[in-house]
């Protein structure tokens, strides 16, 4: 297996505008989530950029930035835009669609979607979920569930469905889906390539139509779930963690 990093980032953003070029104590928060991807240690690191001013803040962390059309619909599409014209010859067979605005994340969730990855030898996509049993999350449209089947002993098994609903219905935890995923090469092109999905489209969650053209998703189990920042408030608390870890 022969894995490269990809980071989607665009500065439209409807709820935090420019996001990537956001000051997170002293350096932008795309640079931020380079650095930490690159303490991963799985290898190579590309920007996928939708927007000229990404470029400069990727590269002086230490990414490979690739300019992408500011018009492609998703990140998705723009990680494969760029693995495309970044590796035309295919050296790359798995990508890790990591997303740009989880500048706080621990770099191991990196090596462990990969390990999903390697020992289900029949999965097309690995992700990553963490449990909860917090009421207001149960209930919040914004955390997206994970139904997984067959949780095993390290917390992994298939993706059967994702749902901004609380489910499963029962007692026990939730299992808030993690922006992450490994894709085998040959799995991302044939999902970019379809159309979206009617399940997609009522949902707003693209994973989905993965599974609707018949792509297999497993996950893991973090116990650490990872703080995305689409909010001034969230933004903040990147802020906060960083200048507690620079003490």
């Amino acid at each position: 297996m022969n894995p490269i990093i990809v980071i989607p980032a665009r500065l439209a953003s409807t709820r935090l505008p420019n996001k990537p070029l956001a000051d997170i104590e002293g350096k932008s928060m795309i640079a931020r989530v380079v650095e930490r991807a690159l303490l991963a240690q799985t290898g190579a690191v590309l920007v996928a950029a939708g927007d000229d001013e990404i470029m400069e803040p990727a590269q002086e962390a230490g990414a490979v930035a690739i300019l992408t059309d500011p018009l492609l619909p998703s990140g998705s599409d723009r990680v494969l835009a760029a693995i495309e014209k970044y590796d035309p010859q295919c050296d790359f067979d798995v990508i890790v669609n990591l997303q740009g605005d989880m500048p706080t994340f621990d770099p191991i969730i990196i090596n462990k979607v990969l390990e999903i990855l390697v020992q289900n030898s029949d999965a097309d996509i690995a992700t990553l979920v963490s449990p909860s049993e917090n009421q207001d999350e149960k209930s919040d449209p914004n955390v997206v569930k994970a139904i997984v089947a067959n949780i095993q002993n390290d917390g992994s098994g298939r993706c059967l469905y994702f749902t901004r609903a609380n489910a499963p219905n029962g007692d026990g935890p939730i299992y808030r889906h993690v922006g992450i995923y490994a894709f085998r090469r040959a799995a991302l092109k044939k999902f970019v390539n379809a159309a979206p999905s009617s399940l997609e489209m009522r949902e707003k969650l693209e994973q989905l139509r993965a599974l609707e053209i018949g792509l297999k998703i497993f996950a893991g189990q973090i116990d650490n779930f990872p703080k995305g920042v689409d909010t001034a408030e969230h933004l903040e608390a990147a802020r906060e963690f960083y200048r507690n870890e620079l003490l």
